[in-house]
């Protein structure tokens, strides 16, 4: 049984390093690679079982890369369904620089999907008995997939009577809005493309928001603002919560373990004020380790009292 099923149309294979600077033209000399299982969705299930959630994970695999990242998603005691695809699954590639500080990300595109294979991870959505209450659909769509996807998974969400939760970007979000869903987690860049408008202040952003929760486009949005924080909105309540400092290992990951933090805290009815601060404690935790480590509990836990939620 699975309260929480998340589903990756795009996984990867997360391989991280180090090294002094990065330049080009020259052999850079890194450090031992890590391997972390990666992808939004991916991501997301591995926070929700460690803050002790019923979840599963859905995503399609192939080839050996495929096999590396199942066996570390069920490694970390993630239940996982595998869909099988012909393609190779991709990796993705990240470098510290450790003179600077600074984060470089190299994301490959992935395998394009066939349309029997992005089917069949709709189709096994329906395979969990009884139906999954939340289903997080998160991360890019991958190649060969339509924007027509994301009306095809409202309306299995809506058959199975889930909730539905979807954090993409582009011309996905844009869809996943005209199909409607339950939960969306835009960032302002995202949410200023959407409304095509440049949305310079707080008023703004929460009348954007409100905006498309009154057309019936989602019920609850919770807008990233990267180091400022995050806005959640509602029909009936808005909530504002300042960002946190901490010392910076890693970004990747952030987003995911926000959205994980909200999600377990909704999933077994806990109020907005309490769902939003322990997103933020999550975001700021998985900011802390390296690789694709994401937010660990005994940091969620820390800097959970640290957070400032206000009503706005």
């Amino acid at each position: 049984m699975a309260a929480i099923v998340t589903l990756t149309l795009n996984p990867a294979l997360d391989v991280s390093t180090r090294t002094e600077r990065v330049l080009d033209a020259h052999k850079l000399r890194c450090e031992q690679p890590r391997f972390d299982p990666g992808g939004g969705g991916i991501n997301v299930a591995r926070v929700l079982h460690r803050l002790g959630a019923e979840v599963a994970a859905v995503f399609p695999c192939g080839g050996s890369t495929g096999d590396r990242l199942r066996e570390r998603v069920q490694a970390e005691g993630v239940p996982v369904h595998c869909v099988g695809i012909g393609g190779e699954t991709r990796e993705s590639f990240t470098v510290n620089e450790t003179a600077t500080g600074r984060e470089y990300r190299f994301v490959l595109p992935g395998p394009e999907l066939a349309e029997s294979e992005w089917r069949a991870c709709l189709d096994a959505l329906g395979a969990f008995a009884p139906a999954p209450r939340w289903i997080i659909a998160s991360g890019s769509l991958a190649p060969g997939v339509p924007l027509a996807f994301q009306q095809a998974l409202a309306a299995a969400a809506q058959r199975l009577g889930s909730r539905l939760v979807v954090d993409t970007s582009g011309p996905a979000l844009a869809a996943a809005f005209a199909a409607g869903l339950y939960l969306a987690k835009p960032s302002l860049s995202e949410l200023r493309t959407l409304t095509g408008e440049p949305l310079a202040v707080e008023a703004d952003w929460l009348r954007a928001a409100r905006r498309l929760i009154e057309q019936g486009r989602a019920e609850i949005i919770a807008v990233s603002l990267g180091a400022k924080g995050a806005l959640l909105v509602t029909r009936d309540q808005s909530l504002r919560a300042p960002g946190l400092s901490v010392d910076v290992a890693g970004t990747v990951g952030a987003g995911d373990s926000f959205l994980a933090g909200l999600v377990s805290v909704l999933a077994r009815g806990g109020d907005l004020p309490d769902a939003l601060a322990t997103a933020m404690a999550a975001g700021a935790a998985a900011l802390l380790g390296g690789g694709t480590s994401l937010a660990r509990p005994q940091d969620i836990d820390r800097l959970r009292a640290q957070v400032q939620v206000r009503p706005v």
